[in-house]
């Protein structure tokens, strides 16, 4: 189970390696050769010496260029020691296996993408004895994907969005896109894509959000994730709390959409004791554009 956005952010190019190279071909633009074969390494780079040292997540990419190390750490914030551990790894690596390392950092702050881009140079002014230029996969460059074909066309690369954009304006439709594009491939892989944005999703808002889509959807209900969800609804226990969540969904997520809530309309959904009826309101309310469609054929 993945339970936070560390995990999340490397291990999504565990799920699809390729999604890795594409992401330095179109989003860093680095003419990365096209992989013949790409597989998943031991992450553990410990030495015989009591000091253990492990990378996030590390692929071995076969090419007609040659056999490449994709060497992948998701950083949350700015850490100075990384600046000696980088190049640590890189260094064991090449020794250990004789072909070349790359290092790719993926990271939901824009302040840390900014920091990790940052050549990290050994030696004096004029003649660098060791050069390490990490390529940085951020909130910077990675892109927003709020259109639903869009999404549907490379469903990894949507994942990457919405777990690297799951904040601000445009996290609603980003979200809704996904949500959309989830439909369009295998429940088993959705409900894993599923588990890595709930992780990333770090505002309250776009995660609840996020939840009422998937259950719209049923795949959260599939992983080992729901049963926080479903143990915090049997605590409620009665009818009149499940009744007074759905309402708070349907007006939360106008709000959360941008949609004004009139007392008319806010008035009614308080005021209504049907279950089901919230239920269908409570999904209507992730695409009507205006609230009173929420009462649409009533």
């Amino acid at each position: 189970m993945v339970g936070s956005s560390h995990e999340a952010l490397h291990r999504i190019f565990q799920k699809d390696p390729t999604l890795l190279t594409k992401a330095l071909q179109k989003v860093l633009h680095v003419p990365f050769p096209e992989p013949r074969e790409i597989a998943a390494l031991n992450v553990d780079l410990t030495e015989i010496e009591p000091v253990e040292r492990r990378v996030d997540t590390l692929l071995r990419a076969e090419t007609d260029e040659g056999t490449y190390l994709l060497v992948v750490e998701s950083q949350g914030k700015v850490d100075e020691r990384k600046r000696g551990s980088w190049p640590y790894y890189l260094s064991y690596l090449y020794e250990k296996y004789r072909c070349e390392p790359v290092l790719i950092v993926i990271t939901q702050s824009s302040k840390t993408a900014e920091w990790a881009s940052r050549p990290i140079r050994f030696g004096f002014r004029d003649w660098h004895s060791l050069t390490v230029r990490p390529l940085v996969l951020g909130p910077d460059n990675v892109p927003m994907i709020a259109d639903e074909r869009q999404a549907e066309k490379d469903v990894p690369l949507a994942v990457l969005s919405a777990m690297t954009h799951g904040r601000g304006p445009q996290a609603p439709a980003i979200l809704e896109s996904l949500a959309a594009a989830l439909r369009t491939i295998d429940p088993d892989s959705a409900a894993v894509f599923v588990q890595f944005v709930d992780s990333c999703l770090a505002d309250p808002q776009a995660k609840q959000m996020w939840r009422d889509l998937m259950t719209a959807i049923q795949y959260f209900w599939r992983h080992p994730l729901a049963e926080q969800v479903r143990e915090e609804g049997r605590e409620q226990g009665r009818e009149e709390g499940r009744i007074e969540e759905r309402r708070e969904t349907i007006l939360r997520t106008l709000e959360w959409r941008g949609i004004p809530v009139p007392d008319s309309v806010r008035e009614r959904v308080e005021e209504c004791t049907d279950l089901a009826r919230l239920e269908t309101w409570a999904q209507r309310a992730l695409h009507v554009t205006e609230p009173t469609q929420l009462f649409t054929d009533e």
